[in-house]
């Protein structure tokens, strides 16, 4: 009966501790990024309004671009936040969800051409690391607003068509 005793209250030890064990083990480790790092966009502006398709490029300081799966010390990739509001933020401890409004660019791009509605968007950077998880302190660049204006067509009136 003694052994029945210590076995059951070692599974049961066993068993509360797991969970608490599991969830450390799922903690992920964040990547350091260099002081000063600093992560913004080259175009468009902040206010600017632009014709749709809209070509945003990105810029980097104090880090380098690397391709997601390569793990090198001081760099990552961009993934561009539109629309999105500040309670609808991604948890910067995880890897970031790929969706329409947290866009990955894992191969190392620096730009993009996006089909936006014509009207009032917001872009955002963030970087991520080789496992899309941002870098602590998160490399994340000033919201900007841009305002979009639906291509104008052409030709469609022009004389002799």
């Amino acid at each position: 009966m003694r052994l029945f005793s210590i076995t059951t209250f070692a599974a049961l030890l066993i068993s509360t501790m797991l969970p608490t064990a599991t969830a450390i083990g799922q903690g992920l480790e964040l990547n350091p990024a260099p002081d000063g790092a600093s992560a913004y966009f080259i175009t468009p502006a902040h206010g600017e309004t632009v014709t749709g398709p809209v070509t945003v490029r990105f810029g980097l300081d104090g880090m380098g671009v690397a391709p997601a799966g390569v793990n090198q010390a001081s760099t990552g990739h961009h993934h561009l936040l539109i629309d999105l509001p500040d309670d609808e933020m991604p948890a910067l401890d995880r890897p970031l969800p790929a969706t329409d409004r947290v866009v990955h660019f894992g191969g190392g791009q620096t730009q993009v051409t996006l089909d936006l509605e014509p009207g009032e968007h917001t872009l955002q950077l963030l970087l991520g690391d080789h496992r899309h998880v941002p870098h602590a302190p998160p490399v994340l660049s000033e919201r900007i607003s841009i305002r979009v204006e639906a291509a104008e067509e052409s030709g469609a009136d022009e004389p002799g068509d």
